[in-house]
């Protein structure tokens, strides 16, 4: 697979003061509704936030939507770096999760794989634990695409999304979707 470095300037620029966790579940979205403790039907259609202060609904609801064979997730605050929480979304599946803080140059990126954690860069202790032989050639051409290797989030870490689900997170394909909106009882726990 042949990389290409992916404009992520929007989001740097609109959510560069916002933390957010992006979550990519291969199932479907009422499965992780219901392992976050939701019910499907609680939650109402609309946009991709234009404004990272403004979401659809009452307080900081989550975001739920199908992309191809996965579940993506977008949750304004630091649910996809909570590793109970996405050790036990990955049960049976693969999870990748990657969360930011812009503004203090914050980046979190969790590969999970049936329950257990696969990959984590940016965690409490702040390193990359030992890359797995699968992630070794991706790892590799992404350091050739940054060879400065910026924070995470303002791109590798969109190139390993990438690799990992097959899912190119654009501008255009996250704006361009309708995301279910609601608060999942997960959400309120510390």
């Amino acid at each position: 697979m042949t990389m290409q470095p992916l404009d992520v300037s929007w989001l740097c620029g609109e959510y560069g003061w916002e933390c957010y966790s992006f979550i990519y579940v291969r199932t479907t979205p009422e499965q992780v509704v219901a392992r976050l403790g939701g019910r499907w039907e609680d939650l109402t259609p609309g946009p991709f936030p234009g404004d990272p202060d403004h979401y659809p609904g009452h307080g900081d609801p989550l975001g739920v939507t199908s992309i191809g064979d996965w579940t993506f997730v977008f949750d304004p605050d630091w649910l996809g770096t909570r590793k109970e929480v996405i050790t036990k979304l990955s049960e049976g599946t693969r999870l990748v999760s990657q969360a930011a803080l812009g503004v203090k140059d914050l980046d979190y990126f969790y590969w999970c794989e049936d329950g257990e954690i696969r990959f984590a860069c940016g965690d409490e202790d702040d390193y990359f634990e030992e890359t797995p032989a699968e992630l070794v050639d991706t790892m590799a051409e992404i350091y050739r695409l940054y060879p400065s290797f910026p924070s995470f989030y303002r791109g590798p870490a969109f190139l390993l999304v990438e690799h990992l689900t097959g899912i190119r997170a654009t501008e255009q394909l996250l704006k361009g979707s309708t995301l279910m909106w609601g608060v999942v009882p997960e959400q309120a726990k510390p």
